[in-house]
């Protein structure tokens, strides 16, 4: 009995000192108290020896005791869950062993101990000291990669931010890059490519990396190249080129002239564009093939074919001045169409009654004209391009006189969209409307020219012979056609004689608002992203001249569009024109501002632009205070948010949730504008999310919000035939059959949804998604700034704006060719892009594929490949027009 109580008292005294024991204290307690093997015992005990011999006055010993625990480290491995047993050993020694290493006189023990600590402080060390970094330039210099990846990495980081604080401190830093030239092999012997682009891009010096990639690995270098792409969207300029241009160095020392070329049109390097052809001396299959990338783009129409092509082949000249100037592109599609059994012409009609409500036949008794309008409209972008319609080509068709005033205007530039590039029946179908006493429909038909041309240049010329006189015509709707015709026919081709046939009417004090505006917009368009100083001097002239009328009419807006269009993507290139901008005063000096700025910066993801945006869309107007007339400066700067976002995924999710808060909490002119960017975030691309709140806002109490998100709708699903928004607008024309501005609305986007019977796309993005077309998004810009007024302009008389969108329209498919461009039918995957930057090993680039024959259509996020090795694409971006070569391992 007595001994069991002592046990209770004794049991009873141990729980009143735990209870006792600091947490801390209790913790530390139990972790000493954990039973180790005899393994570990013994490794324990080893470890504690060498650190006491480590200290003995016989240098012998040190080394030997010194020696130990170098092989002890390097030995040891990690587990999962915890770190390796010397380091865990030899943590409680750190602090004394620091001590002892600064009282120790220099020699190769004290080196050798440095590297011992600069291991330790890898988990011990004060990262804020670069302890780690610190012991490891008083070691052994030249020995890293024994000690393993994880202390080399540690190391780099620690390299990077050392190096910058020297660097600002004017000191030296020659030590340093002694590491960095071990560090950078070492990875990219690794697998770590990514990583030795951090360290060079951290201290500044990745064109180093050109010393140490392996062009002869495509597994190397390509690794390198789309890690270098992936984060140029997330550095500042001037650096997003340096990356850009050491991706393309290297895709060009490879052999990869396709994916240098791409990235060469992204820095706009017209010389190093003409040495990319060059390289490819004997090759003409792969210069064809690299003109279909200029033509893509649009801006490279102008571009000297002779230059291009092999010195002296004329023939070879010929080819790529008709691939570049995209000559055949009406025969192309021809071809998809015919292929896709879609050629024939396809009724409006069919598309409006398509499980409509039974109430519809009532609409056509509601506003006619108006409704006469909307199918224009809508069989004009049903039937683009496919060279016949129902309705306004068809033999003895009296549907332009079914139109009232500027309605007949856009019937007869209606047929120019019909037989959109194809430019010699097109002409002849038009010529005869040239000649009529009505200007209306002869205007239309100017502009019909232009829709014709747009973005196919011909050799003849023939959009500037027809054009050029009527720019000077008494008739202002003449002249307005004239003009908004040379700007489509000619964007993207800075023709110097278009400048000078245009700039005396954008100066003239006579001109009405509406043709100004028009003309400067048609400016813009030709010499989008030019940064053209004289025409920014004479634009901004302009407005600072401009009389009352024109600065308070809506038609303002379109001369700062227009200037704003020069510096399309140019960045920082475009403060000069908004220093000299900033002397503008009234209410249009702010839009004209913001236009350049968010014109500069789209696609660019720039996050401190953003900011500024959203700062100006923050700002309420005072009660009581009168608003002043003209446009108003907020809208832009909604828009210009979703410009800037809109050329990475993620980006574009951010901007989109901050729409939202601006619904909720922004002025009437800021909620106008909401819808419109939100289609421009998503254009072409019918978001279950987006679609869903354009919906919402369709039945908006504000009716300009409901214009625009049912517009927004058309933009997002354009070209698409998304099932579930033909659903929606369907719904909408039931519930708004009586109100014929709606109702105007809805057809439009109806027409937009079922753009080119499916095979088309107004999204401005390309290559992948890596290159930005300037002439497409000069069209989608000059329609959003027309609908930021919306009942004045698209529902007044100027709905003829509607068709800039002609330049965005892009065939979404995938063909084929051999080399001599006769079409090819090949199976290929085509599936969900996957971003497999910087991942290791050879992932897949696409997810949930289904195998097609070419050619193919494309959806937003497609991204297709080869399913056989029959055939080598000299693009490797499957996307347009690709040309094929036999595969010499084909049988």
């Amino acid at each position: 009995m007595a001994e069991q109580q002592k046990k209770k008292d004794a049991a009873a005294a141990d729980k009143k000192r735990a209870e006792q024991q600091k947490p801390g204290e209790k913790g530390k307690k139990k972790e000493e108290e954990v039973e180790m093997s005899p393994e570990d015992l013994a490794l324990k005990e080893e470890i504690d020896l060498c650190v006491v011999r480590t200290k003995d006055m016989d240098a012998g010993v040190q080394k030997m005791a010194l020696d130990t625990l170098r092989k002890e480290i390097r030995e040891a491995t990690a587990s999962m869950t915890s770190a390796p047993k010397p380091l865990k050993f030899l943590r409680p020694h750190y602090v004394e062993l620091c001590d002892f290493f600064k009282a120790s006189p220099a020699g190769d023990n004290k080196r050798l101990l440095a590297d011992v600590l600069s291991v330790l402080a890898l988990t011990m060390g004060d990262a804020s000291k670069h302890e780690c970094l610190s012991f490891k330039l008083q070691g052994d210099v030249a020995d890293l990669e024994s000690w393993g990846h994880d202390f080399v990495r540690n190391l780099a980081g620690e390299i990077g931010e050392q190096y910058n604080k020297r660097v600002a401190e004017e000191q030296d830093v020659a030590d340093l890059m002694v590491l960095v030239e071990q560090i950078v092999p070492f990875h990219m012997q690794h697998s770590a490519e990514p990583d030795a682009c951090d360290l060079l891009m951290e201290i500044g010096q990745l064109e180093k990396i050109l010393q140490y990639v392996d062009v002869n690995n495509p597994s190397r270098y390509e690794r390198v190249c789309l890690y270098l792409v992936a984060c140029a969207s997330y550095v500042p300029e001037p650096e997003d080129r340096t990356l850009y241009h050491t991706a393309a160095t290297i895709y060009r020392r490879a052999g990869r002239p396709a994916l240098a070329l791409q990235l060469f049109v992204k820095l706009g390097d017209i010389e190093s564009i003409k040495t990319i052809f060059a390289d490819c001396g004997a090759d003409g299959a792969m210069r064809k093939q690299l003109a279909f990338i200029l033509a893509r783009h649009g801006t490279y129409a102008t571009l000297n074919a002779e230059e291009l092509a092999a010195a002296g082949d004329t023939d070879e000249a010929e080819a790529l001045s008709a691939i570049v100037s995209n000559a055949k592109l009406a025969e192309y599609f021809g071809s998809l169409a015919t292929e896709l059994s879609i050629s024939a012409p396809k009724d409006p009609d069919d598309v409006f009654k398509s499980a409509e409500n039974p109430r519809s036949s009532l609409s056509t008794t509601v506003d006619s004209a108006r409704m006469n309008l909307a199918t224009t409209f809508a069989n004009a972008f049903i039937n683009v391009a496919s060279g016949k319609d129902l309705i306004v080509t068809k033999e003895g068709s009296k549907w332009l006189y079914k139109n009232k005033d500027h309605g007949m205007m856009s019937a007869a530039a209606s047929i120019g969209m019909i037989l959109m590039w194809d430019i010699d029946e097109g002409l002849s179908q038009i010529d005869k409307y040239l000649y009529v006493q009505d200007s209306y429909i002869k205007a239309g038909a100017l502009l019909g020219i232009g829709i014709v041309n747009c973005t196919v240049r011909n050799e003849c010329d023939p959009a500037f012979a027809l054009l050029q006189e009527s720019v000077e015509s008494t008739d202002s709707n003449i002249r307005t056609g004239a003009l908004l015709g040379l700007g489509l026919a000619y964007a993207g081709m800075a023709r110097e004689d278009v400048m000078e046939l245009i700039i005396p009417v954008v100066e003239s004090t006579s001109a009405n608002p509406e043709v100004v505006g028009i003309a400067a917009l048609a400016l813009g368009m030709v010499f989008v992203s030019t940064a053209n100083t004289r025409l920014s001097e004479v634009l901004i002239g302009v407005l600072l001249e401009a009389s009352k009328e024109l600065l308070n009419s809506t038609y303002s807006r379109f001369i700062c569009v227009g200037l704003g269009l020069l510096f399309l993507g140019k960045g920082d290139s475009a403060e000069v024109a908004l220093e000299a901008a900033k002397v503008l005063q009234g209410s249009l000096a702010e839009y004209t501002l913001l236009t350049i700025r968010t014109c500069a910066y789209a696609g660019t993801c720039n996050v401190l632009e953003v900011q500024k945006l959203l700062q100006v869309c923050g700002e309420h107007a005072e009660e009581g205070k009168e608003v002043p007339p003209g446009p108003n400066a907020q809208g832009v700067a909604v828009l210009g948010i979703a410009l800037i976002a809109m050329g990475e995924d993620l980006g574009s999710q951010m901007a989109a949730r901050s729409l939202e808060h601006l619904l909720q909490y922004g002025d009437p002119a800021v909620r106008r504008a909401v819808p419109l960017a939100l289609g421009l975030l998503s254009v072409s691309n019918p978001q279950m999310s987006v679609m869903d709140t354009l919906s919402k806002l369709s039945h908006d109490s504000d009716s300009e919000v409901g214009l625009a998100a049912i517009f927004a709708l058309g933009l997002i699903g354009a070209g698409t035939l998304n099932s579930r928004e033909a659903g929606m607008l369907q719904q909408l024309a039931g519930y708004y059959l009586k109100d014929p501005s709606i109702m105007f609305m809805v057809r439009l986007s109806q027409g937009l949804l079922h753009m080119g019977k499916g095979t088309m796309t107004i999204n401005p993005f390309h290559s992948d998604r890596l290159l930005m077309s300037p002439v497409a998004m000069a069209g989608l810009l000059a329609v959003v700034h027309s609908c930021l007024d919306i009942k004045n302009i698209i529902l007044g008389k100027s709905h003829y704006l509607l068709y800039t969108i002609a330049v965005a329209m892009y065939p979404r498919t995938l063909m084929t060719f051999d080399e001599n461009l006769q079409q090819v039918k090949t199976s290929v995957r085509v599936g969900q892009a996957v971003d497999i930057a910087g991942q290791a090993g050879r992932p897949k680039a696409i997810t949930g594929f289904q195998t097609h024959t070419t050619p193919v259509l494309f959806s937003h996020g497609d991204r297709a490949e080869l399913a056989s090795d029959d055939y080598v694409p000299l693009n490797p971006t499957l996307e347009g027009f690709v040309i094929l070569k036999k595969s010499p391992t084909a049988e």
